[in-house]
């Protein structure tokens, strides 16, 4: 905050100084210019006496001599001083012995120093001769004009009043600084140090004392003021802590220190609306602790309170996983899971809080092991409110606890049975290589320019005792989440480089394999390794082993890709991009990677007569891959109509059930003789 100049009380205090400086020396020049005028009186009348008394015996011996020459002589003399307008010898009555007068002086300042002096003024001595008798003979009388004296005294008038007012204006203006020394600099710096005081922390910078002040009445105010702040910072830091002691009592579980539900709701209100404006999914989870009422029981309520600490740790551990937790109440807590694709992302951080609950709790040298039952909700599928969503989790949660207990249940039945469903493929799938449930299956690939099978795609399938055959887009990702993708990825190269190997022995020797590598593998340090002892195992040619890897496992980390692409490419082996055209296709990388095809996904393929910008993509991807140098194949073409246009339009192969759906390997055996036979007949 700045302070205005007019306003400041150095200003306001030189005004006041100065108007009482300049009234008092008005008033005292004033009092100098009467008390001046009273001296001209008398210096007029002092003027007269002595002339009177100069020309006192030469007036007596003319009028007693009754000589009219020598008065008049006398009285020329008289006229010699300017001041003299009028003089007379004589007896008053009688005709005068001797008299003169002249004009008044003409003068500018005479309007007011006759108001002052008297316009002329007569002065009279009588004639007087000499002793014993002292005969009276008649009176010297003169007139003096003021005017002489009346400029004298304007210019001292003037001079006494500019120097009285100067003399006070001066002193006012010494006084004025002294005052401003003593106290208003002083007081602007106090002001600029209390201007600087951080306000939330007021005695973190204290007034300093001002040096030749520490005595007096500044420095026992800048002491006052500093014991005041720091009285004010200590307050409201007391304010404080009791209003956050407050808040927290009322946001927070006393016990556990975790947010109640009151603060669960605040923090589950702005999830939920972030959540709505970017389309992701948030589950509820409501976990509640299965027979915690026989642990009091068993134990003492203390025993029961060090479980329910132990328990908040516990699921603080997932916390980088959570958008909030906090506690209900009782045995309940809650946790909410933010941005999540899909519902098996709650069910996973489900079955890991399950699973942590497995070890057990040390409480006084005993062991303890709790059990919980979970009930889930999703946004925006079961509620799109707070309230909503927590009821409705408390309710499966209490639901679940009456059929089974230890276990997690989605308030929606279908997605609850499609977790669990997951959840035990997901077990199954670790043992599914070990038990020999997967085999291989192979789609060919066409040259479109001799319409020869020149490569056969290896495609992995799960055949499970109970639930069939599990298609590949959902055991793939489970794989890929559990880690078992690494020995199910170098099964399905052996098991394709092998079978390659036997097709090679029968003639095919100009056939090429393709085997899809998941990001996982991509990244996998012995990937390179592996595949250069397939070949060298199974002896197969350079250029005959095809490696598919796809955009977005390519753009993960896109160094570390490039390098294992160098490794494999080393090998012998070819590389394509998959699924081109979904991810984030690109010219720079591209260009920066060792790839030797490109694969058109199936679904520009699949509508490219209909879709006019589907049919656009296709014909960019197919220009884009033949400026590169690089083979272009469309999987998924299922007509005529498909294959013309993409032929038409320069592409090399194709692959897709206008060809052949994927085949056992005896099957694609028979196949690759009678499209041998086919060719030899044509030729």
């Amino acid at each position: 905050m700045k302070l205005e100049l007019k306003n400041s009380l150095s200003v306001k205090l030189l005004r006041v100084v100065l108007l009482s400086a300049l009234v008092v020396g008005v008033a005292l020049s004033v009092a100098q210019i009467v008390f001046d005028a009273y001296k001209t009186r008398q210096a007029v009348a002092g003027d007269a006496q002595r002339i009177l008394d100069m020309f006192r015996d030469p007036s007596t011996q003319a009028v007693y001599s009754l000589d009219r020459e020598m008065g008049m002589q006398v009285i020329e003399g008289l006229f010699q001083d300017d001041a003299v307008r009028m003089a007379s010898i004589g007896h008053p009555n009688e005709t005068m012995l001797a008299e003169k007068s002249r004009a008044l002086q003409q003068a500018p300042s005479r309007w007011l120093t006759d108001l002052i002096l008297g316009q002329e003024r007569t002065f009279t001595t009588p004639l007087v001769g000499k002793g014993p008798y002292s005969e009276y003979y008649g009176d010297l009388s003169i007139t003096l004009d003021t005017a002489t004296y009346g400029q004298g005294f304007i210019v001292n008038s003037v001079i006494i009043f500019i120097s009285g007012v100067l003399r006070a204006l001066a002193m006012g203006l010494v006084l004025y600084l002294v005052y401003h020394w003593l106290l208003t600099k002083p007081l602007s710096r106090i002001i600029e140090h209390l201007t600087s005081i951080n306000p939330d922390r007021p005695s973190e910078h204290k007034i300093p004392l001002l040096k030749g002040h520490e005595r007096n009445e500044l420095g026992l105010w800048i002491n006052t003021a500093n014991q005041l702040l720091e009285s004010i910072e200590r307050n409201t830091h007391l304010r404080h802590e009791a209003e956050s002691s407050l808040l927290r009592m009322a946001q927070y579980d006393f016990l556990t220190g975790l947010p109640n539900r009151q603060k669960l709701q605040e923090q589950l209100d702005k999830i939920l609306i972030d959540a709505g404006r970017r389309q992701r999914r948030v589950a509820v989870l409501c976990v509640g602790l299965d027979d915690f009422k026989s642990v009091n029981e068993q134990f003492t309520y203390q025993a029961g309170d060090k479980l329910l600490l132990a328990l908040a740790d516990r699921l603080r551990a997932h916390s980088g996983r959570l958008g909030a937790l906090a506690r209900l109440g009782g045995d309940q807590f809650a946790l909410v899971q933010a941005d999540i694709d899909q519902p098996y992302e709650a069910a996973e951080l489900a079955q890991s809080i399950l699973d942590d609950l497995e070890a057990e709790f040390a409480l006084d040298q005993e062991c303890i092991r709790l059990r919980a039952t979970i009930g889930i909700t999703l946004f925006p599928e079961d509620g799109d409110s707070t309230e909503k969503l927590l009821q409705k989790a408390e309710q499966t949660m209490t639901l679940a606890k009456t059929r089974s207990r230890n276990r997690y249940q989605f308030y929606i039945a279908s997605v609850d049975s499609e977790m669990r469903r997951r959840r035990e493929l997901e077990k199954d799938l670790r043992d599914a290589l070990r038990r020999d449930q997967f085999h291989l299956v192979y789609q060919p690939q066409i040259s479109y320019r001799d319409h020869r099978v020149v490569g056969v795609e290896a495609l992995i399938r799960w055949q499970h005792p109970e639930h069939g055959l599990v298609p590949p887009d959902l055991f793939i990702p489970l794989a890929e989440q559990n880690g078992t993708i690494i020995p199910i990825g170098e099964w399905v190269l052996d098991q394709a480089c092998r079978q390659l190997r036997e097709w090679h022995d029968l003639g095919f020797t100009d056939l090429r394999m393709a085997v899809n590598l998941s990001t996982v593998q991509l990244h996998h340090t012995e990937l390179p390794r592996v595949v250069n002892n397939l070949m060298q195992i199974y002896r197969l040619p350079p250029r005959s082993l095809e490696l598919e890897v796809t955009e977005t496992g390519l753009m993960e980390d896109i160094s570390t890709a490039a390098q294992h692409l160098l490794s494999l490419r080393r090998s012998g082996a070819l590389i394509a991009i998959d699924d081109f055209g979904t991810g984030y296709s690109s010219l720079s990388y591209l260009k920066s990677l060792p790839l030797d095809k490109i694969k058109i996904d199936k679904s520009f393929v699949q509508d490219l007569l209909d879709d006019d910008d589907d049919a656009t993509i296709v014909r960019a991807i197919i220009q884009l891959g033949k400026s590169l140098g690089m083979q272009v194949i469309a999987e998924g073409v299922e007509t005529a109509e498909q294959e013309a246009y993409i032929v038409s339009e320069g592409c090399h192969e194709g692959q897709g059930y206008h060809y052949s759906k994927p085949l056992q390997a005896r099957e694609l055996a028979a196949f690759l003789k009678q499209a041998q036979r086919n060719n030899a007949a044509i030729i």
